[in-house]
C-alpha cells in the first residue's frame, strides 16, 4: 500500500489536545450556573450547562443542557423533581453556545417558574 501523507488539517486534528473546563457563576444568592465542557481542538466532545436554584438547604437542577445519551438536549425540572426532555437537534458546539446564552438571559424567569411549582 503506498504511503498517503496526512493533510495539514488531519495532523492538527490528531494532535489537538483535550481541554476540559468547569466553573460556577453565581447569579444571585439562590441561583447559579454550572458549566462543564470537554473539547478536542474546536470540537466539543461532552458538555453540561445547568441552572441550579437553592431550595431550603439544597441546590436543585432547574434547567440542564447536556449530551448524555449521545444527543444534545434540554431537561427542565419542577420543584418536585419531575423532568421534561427536549431534543435540540443541534451540534454539540451550537448546543453549548445556545445553553450558555439561554441560561444567562432567562435564569430569573426559570427560577421564578421553578419556585412557583411549574416547569421552567
Amino acid at each position: 500500500m503506498p504511503y498517503a501523507p496526512c493533510s495539514k488539517l488531519q495532523r492538527q486534528q490528531k494532535a489537538a489536545p483535550m481541554a476540559e473546563k468547569e466553573y460556577l457563576i453565581l447569579f444571585d444568592e439562590d441561583a447559579r450556573k454550572r458549566h462543564y465542557h470537554l473539547a478536542k481542538g474546536a470540537e466539543i466532545i461532552k458538555f453540561m450547562v445547568q441552572l441550579e436554584v437553592r431550595s431550603g438547604e439544597e441546590w436543585k437542577a432547574v434547567v440542564r443542557y447536556d449530551c448524555a445519551h449521545d444527543y444534545a438536549h434540554k431537561d427542565c425540572y419542577d420543584i418536585k423533581g419531575r423532568r421534561r426532555k427536549l431534543a435540540l437537534h443541534l451540534s454539540y458546539e451550537d448546543a453549548l453556545t445556545f445553553a450558555d446564552d439561554d441560561i444567562d438571559e432567562n435564569w430569573q424567569v426559570y427560577r421564578q417558574r421553578f419556585l412557583d411549582g411549574t416547569f421552567p
